[in-house]
């Protein structure tokens, strides 16, 4: 693997796989922080992190030693939570849940669609990254296949759980706009995912096999491994934090952002990922200058588009206590809310999209 020169978002990937944007849209290179704000962009690997030395060796063999090191290297997927699934199946039948070569194969086997051909999708036990992210993405595959005139194909979707996240907007707008399109079913109707089989496409449960020409499989996710190598993960396979910091309850020295660490009630996301940074950075400056350091807060908004200019979404407020980060205030989308409101949400999460792709990229 060669390190990644240009980064794709997660987030709104799921509008390019619905035709609402360009791959390039969500694909950011660093250049800007380089020359406008004084940061040393490294694109390298990070293979081994010495706590007791406080460096990071390379995969090219240098060093870089720091003072504090913040580290957010997102998800690793586990593969074999799936019987019969690798990465190699993920050539086949792709999970696209890490953005850019894989979200680029899931477009190109969507588009190979055709009518009367089934989609499944099987989705991923708590916790994992962005928990209504799969059934957004069934909306916008029922898009797709709705823009083309095909009224024989179908999605199922395939849940080891017994409920989803937004689950009665998404289904309120299933119904509207794909009636008889999207079929779900929660692992206490299917009893549970025995095996996937990459060559037949087939998706064996206690309740029947299904058969899809594009099979989407989201495996059971953890937090990246070098965090398991470098001994900052419990036995959730994720990285306790001090809820006040986003500090390494492992190593004072170290801070985990984003889908790595153990958030408490905050759910894994690019937004509460940004909020999470800003307080560890916030503890970082405290550290080594000794300013003042500001009782934490966080906040998290999650939309969801299900079909043109119908958003949704959820959010909360949240506050560190003694044991956790404690949502303290939250909101969520209704049912039958009119369809001006879901325009706006959904020109608020564009202009979402745009500031924090600034704040991250620098433009």
């Amino acid at each position: 693997m060669r390190p990644i020169q240009r980064y794709t978002t997660c987030f709104f990937s799921n509008l390019y796989l619905g035709g609402y944007r360009s791959f390039d849209s969500i694909t950011h290179g660093y250049d800007t922080l380089a020359a406008n704000y004084g940061i040393s962009v490294v694109n390298a690997f990070a293979s081994v992190v010495d706590r007791e030395g406080k460096t990071v060796r390379l995969a090219d063999g240098s060093t870089l030693s720091y003072d504090r090191l913040i580290i957010a290297p997102g998800i690793d997927l586990i593969y074999d939570s799936v019987p019969g699934y690798s990465e190699e199946a993920a050539e086949i039948m792709p999970h696209s849940w890490k953005a850019g070569p894989q979200t680029q194969l899931l477009k190109a086997k969507l588009d190979a669609i055709e009518d009367g051909q089934q989609i499944i999708i099987v989705t991923p036990p708590n916790p994992y990254r962005c928990p209504p992210g799969p059934y957004e993405r069934a909306s916008m595959f029922a898009h797709v296949l709705k823009a083309k005139g095909f009224t024989s194909s179908r999605i199922i979707i395939l849940d080891p759980k017994p409920k989803f996240s937004k689950q009665a907007l998404f289904s309120e707008g299933w119904e509207k706009y794909y009636p008889g399109m999207i079929e779900w079913y929660g692992s206490d109707v299917h009893g549970g995912i025995k095996s996937v089989d990459q060559k037949s496409g087939e998706v064996a449960t206690d309740l029947d096999t299904f058969k899809g020409s594009l099979v989407n499989v989201i495996p059971a996710q953890r937090a990246g491994r070098i965090e398991q190598d470098v001994g900052l993960t419990d036995d959730s396979g994720y990285c306790p934090i001090d809820p006040a910091s986003m500090r390494s309850k492992m190593d004072e020295n170290i801070f985990v952002i984003g889908d790595a660490a153990i958030a408490g009630d905050i759910p894994k996301s690019a937004f509460a990922a940004n909020s999470q940074a800003k307080v560890a950075a916030m503890n970082v400056r405290g550290d080594l200058i000794e300013s003042k350091v500001f009782p934490a807060k966080y906040a998290n908004t999650c939309w969801s588009l299900i079909e043109t200019d119908d958003c949704v979404k959820v959010g909360a407020q949240y506050a560190p206590n003694s044991e956790k980060i404690a949502s303290t205030s939250s909101f969520i989308s209704q049912t039958h809310e009119p369809a001006d409101l879901r325009r706006t949400n959904y020109e608020e999460s564009v202009g979402w999209y745009k500031g924090i792709t600034t704040d991250i990229f620098g433009a």
